[in-house]
């Protein structure tokens, strides 16, 4: 299945109010490409344009070189896969699949074969006379991916596809898909809220607020080099802590005051104003004894242990008055900690971050820390 090429050139929508702002994103063919954000931010509007469901107030959407801002559903060689699976109750699993391909005018035995073929995909072919409620609820997902890939499309639009089942099988599932992506060969474009999902599958992604995208790049990049406040607080957890530059370095190195402390950042300062905030992932912070000695430790107590199963989250209030959290693996190597212990939190300058915009630090580090007692 060739082509799968995106191209959104200045795509906007406005209904009441802007939905999708001015947006250009390109996605290459046979890509996983995740568009990740809080609800309200444009993500499902954008696929919705993609699909021909929406039509864009400017702008355009290219597939493979076309123009097809215009042009109706069903003659976009895209298909979408939704939240609810939409299947059809009285048909079977392979009914079910074939729906799409009735009136493509082929014979019998071509339309077994690629019946067969799109459920040996998603491994449900001993599936096939059974009916949408005699299956869980991952089956009658996959049932879902095979309706839609069955019709062999460039692109696969999947909106939260996994957002109405449990936790372990989410999990699962994600692994499933992007081996399923690769298999096939074909571009997906997936929305979602959850970072988790965006980080574990796709090639790249990009973080939406307001209509807009903030970032695009790789997991890796986006997740550690996040280009605002905003893209580090939502993508994962993350510390952020106000911050004055007091000095600036050669290349993105820099000084920064913390209550009293003075840290060194080797990340960002280049660009950041004075007054800015300071990112560090939980997973980078080293929590030590207290009375270390040494560059870049700042005096913490210990305020609350929550514990995750493989790790265990340590909520730390630092003397400069800043609440930040560690991740500390339950390997057994760590020393016991409890409520009230009094520890120096080292903030290694390569895991430091400086960033600019977003909302202030002490909002974000409670509605992260909101979160982990809320999961807790």
């Amino acid at each position: 299945m060739p082509g799968g090429r995106i191209e959104l050139v200045s795509l906007t929508k406005r209904f009441a109010e802007v939905a999708v702002d001015d947006i250009d994103l390109q996605i290459a063919s046979g890509e996983f490409f995740s568009l990740l954000g809080p609800s309200g931010c444009g993500k499902t509007t954008t696929l919705r344009l993609i699909a021909g469901f929406e039509q864009p107030t400017a702008g355009k959407i290219l597939l493979d070189g076309v123009d097809v801002s215009a042009m109706p559903p069903h003659r976009r060689n895209v298909n979408t896969v939704f939240q609810s699976y939409a299947l059809f109750p009285f048909l079977t699993v392979y009914d079910n699949v074939a729906f799409g391909l009735r009136n493509k005018k082929l014979t019998r035995s071509e339309l077994q074969s690629r019946v067969y073929a799109a459920l040996e995909l998603v491994k449900l072919r001993a599936f096939e006379k059974r009916r949408p409620g005699q299956l869980s609820g991952g089956q009658q997902q996959r049932v879902a991916l095979a309706r839609a890939l069955v019709l062999q499309p460039s692109v696969l639009l999947l909106d939260e596809p996994l957002g109405a089942l449990d936790a372990k099988l989410r999990r699962s599932l994600k692994v499933e898909l992007k081996a399923l992506q690769e298999q096939v060969g074909i571009t997906f474009l997936y929305v979602t809220h959850d970072q988790e999902e965006a980080l574990t599958m796709s090639d790249r992604l990009a973080v939406m607020r307001d209509g807009k995208i903030v970032q695009i790049g790789p997991p890796a990049q986006v997740y550690e080099q996040p280009a605002d406040t905003y893209v580090a607080d939502f993508l994962g957890v993350s510390n952020l802590m106000a911050v004055d530059i007091v000095s600036r370095g050669p290349g993105s190195r820099c000084e920064v005051k913390l209550g009293e402390s003075v840290l060194t950042v080797e990340n960002g300062g280049q660009d950041a104003p004075d007054h800015s905030h300071a990112v560090i992932r939980p997973e980078r912070v080293r929590i030590e004894e207290y009375g270390s000695s040494g560059p870049n430790r700042v005096p913490a107590m210990v305020e609350r242990l929550v514990y995750l199963g493989s790790s265990t989250q340590v909520f730390l209030r630092l003397a400069a008055g800043s609440d930040i959290q560690a991740l500390l693996q339950n390997d057994g190597g760590q020393e016991k900690l409890t409520q009230g212990t009094p520890v120096h939190a080292y903030l290694a300058p390569d895991a430091l971050r400086v960033l600019s915009g977003g909302a202030p630090a002490a909002d974000l580090n409670a509605a992260a820390a909101e979160d982990v007692r809320q999961a807790s």
